[in-house]
């Protein structure tokens, strides 16, 4: 199915998305003859929680890496609010992966200060003046808190389980207030009793924040159970003699209601997402 479908009625928040916030305008990715993407053109608006899947390959994380920074468009343009986005990361796109990306070193409580602190004196990495580290901290323990890890503020990521390393990882993308979070594979190390319950983490904090969301998954059923969109990517077209001649796209573009997501994906994006 081609981009454009629209299902939408109330989504998760119980109202309509904002305006746009993310637009990509005929993005192109090419790493020499090789074509990564090709002419993906959509906008994502504010307070969307949108779900990219698609077979290995198809570009879902080099479209994750554009949106945080990571990389630029061989051609094309991507705008963050109007403005050209710039190959570089920003506090606007916080960002937790598969793999717990916290700090051995640190206790769950520096590893959101850290956040804090770089953000405040990106030469040092520390907060000298002790108001302003007061302050850091509060914030730091009121994400912590609001993850559910306010018990475990000295705790080192050794110490924890996968759940609550990701919990902390996601502490420390939020605390610095993201416009938007980006999450890649973000519950396939877990178990799923404990995916279940990062679900509802997730779309609490989606809510309470006015978060808009990017995540790429490979279980269909978790893309619809989270999103109020569904993006999935593959090639359109083939070239058995050249197989790095085309590069993916958005083949397939749906808005959900809450009906649809209860309902589950439909039989037509079984040959798309492997």
């Amino acid at each position: 199915m081609a981009g454009g479908t629209d299902m939408t009625g109330d989504t998760a928040t119980g109202g309509p998305p904002g305006g746009v916030i993310l637009s990509f305008r005929d993005v192109w990715v090419e790493y020499g003859d090789k074509v990564v993407l090709e002419r993906v053109a959509l906008d994502i608006a504010q307070g969307e929680f949108v779900s990219v899947v698609g077979p290995s390959g198809a570009g879902k994380s080099t479209f994750l890496r554009l949106v945080l920074g990571q990389e630029g468009p061989t051609r094309g343009q991507i705008l963050l609010d109007g403005t050209e986005l710039t190959p570089e990361c920003s506090p606007d796109r916080g960002v937790v992966f598969q793999r717990y990306s916290v700090f051995p070193h640190l206790t769950a409580l520096g590893n959101v200060m850290f956040g804090l602190e770089c953000a405040a004196s990106p030469l040092l990495g520390k907060l000298l003046g002790g108001a302003r580290r007061r302050a850091a901290r509060e914030e730091a323990v009121r994400m912590l808190e609001a993850v559910g890890l306010g018990h475990n503020l000295d705790v080192y990521p050794a110490q924890m389980s996968g759940g609550m390393q990701q919990r902390l990882a996601l502490a420390q993308a939020l605390v610095k207030h993201p416009r938007v979070l980006l999450l890649d594979e973000p519950f396939g190390a877990l178990d799923p009793g404990i995916r279940l319950d990062m679900h509802e983490l997730v779309g609490g904090l989606w809510q309470e924040h006015g978060l808009t969301i990017v995540m790429v998954t490979h279980d269909i059923n978790e893309a619809f159970k989270l999103g109020t969109r569904v993006l999935a990517f593959d090639k359109r077209r083939h070239d058995p003699h050249a197989p790095n001649r085309y590069g993916a796209t958005a083949v397939y573009d749906v808005k959900l209601d809450r009906k649809a997501r209860e309902a589950g994906p439909p039989a037509e994006l079984a040959g798309v997402v492997t």
